[in-house]
């Protein structure tokens, strides 16, 4: 006689009875633990918020992001941090005195603890190379600032109102612009009788702005028009607030790049006028003068020049390499 089959819809214990359905139910537990993820139909995972993870990121924070992967903004930043240092402790690298020198070493090579050799006064050459670093630097950075925050400042205000202030700041821009600046350092610092780096820093800040004035003009003209401005303004905004908060921020990028490009010109006309006999002068230790007092004894000891010419042309091409670095980074057509 064939045995009763049982019902689809009825359940089948397992043998064994509940004690063997129990531990299947165990079984399956574990291999879900074991299970690298969800089921065919089980629900997507909740992700987990993070703080920051969804936050859009800024401009300033795509750029920084950027540089940091740049070898080139590396070396330059590198070689510029070392400028920075040996500017404020140059007794680090070189404990002498740049102005002790012996007529009985002048226009030796190298020797045992100089090995850049000695100039015309015996001095050491090394030494006055490390030393002469600050001079230099100081005047780029502070030419820099100084042009940076009278260009930014003028500029910004023209483009901003418009009108008659950015007409007569055309006019002014052209009437420097058309200043050979050079020629314009023989006049004006030929009547200067201080040894100081402020009136080579002053003469450069009073023909450099210009040119960074122009830059910030435009970049206000054009931040000005967009929306969000225009939002600003409709809700109350005061012009100041509007300058400040909304337009400085965001033309503020192609100034900082100007700028960091610029530095490492004044730093070359700094030179050029101290070669020139009208920038720095002694007892100011600077390469400019070095380069000025080596040039009549190329022939004789090229040493003498080419230790702080190296140092000059080194140092300029680090900050251009920085500025280049910069604009790629912040210039928003790139991305």
């Amino acid at each position: 006689m064939p045995e009763p089959r049982n019902h689809p819809d009825e359940a089948v214990e397992p043998a064994g009875g509940t004690g063997a359905a129990m531990g299947l139910g165990q079984d399956e537990a574990r291999s879900l633990e074991r299970a690298p993820g969800p089921g065919p139909g089980a629900a997507p995972a909740v992700p987990v918020d993070r703080p920051g993870a969804d936050r859009p990121r800024s401009l300033w924070s795509d750029a920084w992001r950027d540089l940091r992967r740049n070898p080139v903004f590396v070396i330059a930043a590198l070689v510029i941090l070392f400028l920075v240092v040996i500017s404020v402790w140059p007794r680090l690298i070189a404990p002498g005195n740049p102005l002790s020198c012996n007529l009985d070493n002048s226009q030796k090579g190298s020797a045992p603890g100089h090995p850049f050799g000695f100039d015309t006064q015996g001095c050491d050459v090394y030494t006055r190379v490390v030393h002469g670093a600050r001079a230099s630097v100081t005047v780029g950075v502070c030419a820099t600032i100084g042009a940076a925050l009278l260009g930014a400042l003028l500029g910004g205000l023209a483009g901003y109102h418009g009108s008659w202030a950015d007409a007569v700041l055309s006019r002014v821009s052209d009437i420097f612009f058309g200043i050979p600046i050079v020629l314009g350092g023989l006049v004006f610092l030929s009547v200067v009788t201080g040894t100081t780096v402020w009136p080579v820093v002053g003469f450069i800040v009073l023909l450099g702005w210009p040119q960074i004035g122009r830059i910030a003009r435009g970049s206000v003209i054009t931040a000005k028009q967009n929306d969000y401005v225009q939002a600003a303004r409709a809700l109350g905004a005061g012009h100041t607030r509007v300058l400040l908060r909304h337009i400085a921020p965001n033309a503020v990028a192609p100034v900082i790049v100007v700028a960091t490009i610029a530095l490492g010109t004044y730093i070359s006309l700094e030179a050029t006028l101290s070669y020139l006999g009208v920038g720095l002068k002694p007892p100011t230790v600077s390469w400019g003068i070095d380069i000025s007092q080596a040039s009549t004894q190329i022939r004789n000891a090229p040493h003498m020049l080419l230790w702080p010419a190296g140092a000059l042309s080194v140092t300029v091409l680090a900050f251009i390499m920085l500025g280049d670095a910069v604009r790629d980074a912040l210039d928003p057509k790139l991305r």
